[in-house]
């Protein structure tokens, strides 16, 4: 099911058929079955459609948010942020299943999944209603590159995707929402409300199976996430944070605050 995912190029085709595996699996686990999780080797990169051109993030036109086509913008790099979020949470159902896990991981990330899915719908929904579609504009190449880096690493993907990049959407995403208010995008700030709350959990499932792993191997968590981000993310954590919504997803912030780049003070 997950590689069935990730090797399905169209982006609209990509997120039904995620959620249609989705259903399968949570059906059975609500009928108190197990389905056996098998092995099947996921693509070093997910299939992806012909458009959108992806560029080095250096050369992504930047537009301001005050103009529509600068909100049109933001959409489609938020679309393009949850269709990679889609292929990150089937690939780590696929890539880590020779380590041994129970039921609840493979739960929660088929979950995240769905709840992906349907946010890439909802934001694609609103491009079309504006008059535009994912692949209009050009989009960020690297959005792959935490996966690659992690690719033999379980520990270091929880690290580095839920726990950096995933929870820097909570941080940054009450400031959208705030700039689709006040254009009255009602649908727009409605689509982005529902990403906000269940981005929570993503980050939160992160967060559990990260411990859980440092538990069964006798580390101390907030070392090892240290060590592993300073591995594998390119570059220092960016402040503000959202210490509330972080701390409600089991980020302290003595996990990311070491790692923050410092503002700099003018005389």
């Amino acid at each position: 099911m997950a590689v069935e995912v990730l090797t399905t190029a169209d982006g609209r085709a990509k997120a039904a058929l995620s959620r249609l595996h989705a259903a399968t699996w949570q059906a059975a686990r609500t009928e108190g079955r197990m389905p056996p999780v098998g092995r099947a080797t996921p693509p070093a990169r997910p299939a992806r459609p012909d458009r959108p051109e992806l560029l080095d993030p250096r050369d992504v036109p930047r537009r301001r948010p005050g103009s529509q086509q600068g909100r049109i913008a933001m959409l489609h790099a938020v679309a393009h942020i949850e269709l990679n979020a889609v292929d990150l949470h089937w690939d780590i159902v696929a890539r880590f299943a020779d380590t041994p896990m129970p039921a609840g991981f493979y739960d929660d990330w088929v979950k995240s999944a769905d709840e992906e899915s349907k946010h890439f719908n909802l934001i694609c929904d609103c491009l079309e209603e504006m008059g535009s579609h994912y692949g209009a504009l050009p989009a960020h190449a690297g959005m792959w590159r935490a996966a690659e880096d992690t690719a033999d690493d379980l520990m270091g993907r929880l690290a580095v995707v839920p726990m950096v990049l995933e929870a820097r959407g909570l941080d940054v995403t009450p400031g959208m929402i705030d700039i689709f208010a006040r254009a009255g995008e009602t649908r727009a700030v409605e689509a982005m409300e529902v990403i906000y709350a269940e981005e929570v959990h993503h980050v939160s499932y992160g967060s559990k199976w990260f411990h859980f792993l440092c538990g069964r191997h006798d580390l101390d968590p907030k070392d090892v996430f240290h060590d592993l981000v300073r591995r594998y993310f390119h570059g220092a954590l960016k402040p503000p944070f959202n210490e509330e919504k972080r701390a409600e997803a089991g980020l302290p912030p003595d996990f990311y605050w070491p790692l923050a780049e410092r503002p700099t003070t003018q005389d």
